[in-house]
């Protein structure tokens, strides 16, 4: 007797997932039709994006061969182009490039270039830092001590990556300016600072020395 039961509940289940599937069947071909579409365009977006990071990663490098072989021009425009077609990760790597290179033909301009670097706030605080350090770096020799003050005194601060940098760059611009009190300042930043770099601290030492010569005469 329970085998007719049985049989009589399975009759039941099979009529009722009749049922279901006479009134939802297209719906759940559907759902199954996006599901492997919907698979299907992520592995192919997936291959599209790997495909566009080493196209970008083999102009990067060829732009870097240009300007190893200081084809500074070419390189220049070759960083330029990556800039405008790679994503974004080699963009920012071929935006400092393109300025590095300008900074082999004309300084002037490849400082414009690191100030709109420094103004971009999409970069992120530490590639914004970067970018003003090296404009520093290359107007050590030539801009006032107030235009070096303006542009590096914000990453002297002892949270920034680059205070190391930036406190050797305006001690050494206070020295060249006669500012023995702001050289002697930041001298004593960089002394300070436990994590100043053994090089950096090499260097300040001699500019110490300097200033104590510059004291006695």
């Amino acid at each position: 007797m329970s085998d007719i039961f049985s049989e009589v509940d399975e009759e039941v289940r099979r009529e009722r997932l009749k049922q279901l599937w006479d009134k939802y069947s297209l719906l759940i071909i559907a759902v199954a039709v996006l599901i492997v579409a919907g698979i299907g365009g992520w592995r192919g977006y997936e291959y599209w994006v790997a495909q566009k990071a080493a196209a970008a990663g083999a102009a990067f490098e060829n732009a870097v061969t240009m300007s190893e072989q200081g084809k500074h021009a070419e390189a220049q425009a070759a960083f330029a182009k990556v800039v405008t077609e790679a994503p974004a990760g080699y963009a920012v790597l071929a935006r400092f490039r393109a300025a590095s290179e300008l900074a082999q033909v004309k300084a002037e301009d490849a400082v414009k270039a690191y100030d709109v670097l420094a103004a971009d706030s999409t970069l992120g605080g530490t590639w914004q830092d970067l970018a003003a350090l090296r404009a520093g770096l290359l107007l050590v020799d030539s801009a006032s001590f107030d235009d070096m003050r303006k542009r590096l005194e914000p990453l002297t601060e002892p949270t920034r990556v680059f205070r190391h940098t930036a406190r050797e760059l305006l001690a050494l611009s206070a020295w060249r300016a006669r500012d023995t009190a702001a050289a002697r300042r930041y001298v004593e930043l960089i002394s300070a600072d436990a994590e100043t770099p053994p090089g950096a601290r090499t260097r300040i030492e001699a500019l110490s020395a300097l200033l104590a010569a510059d004291g006695k005469s």
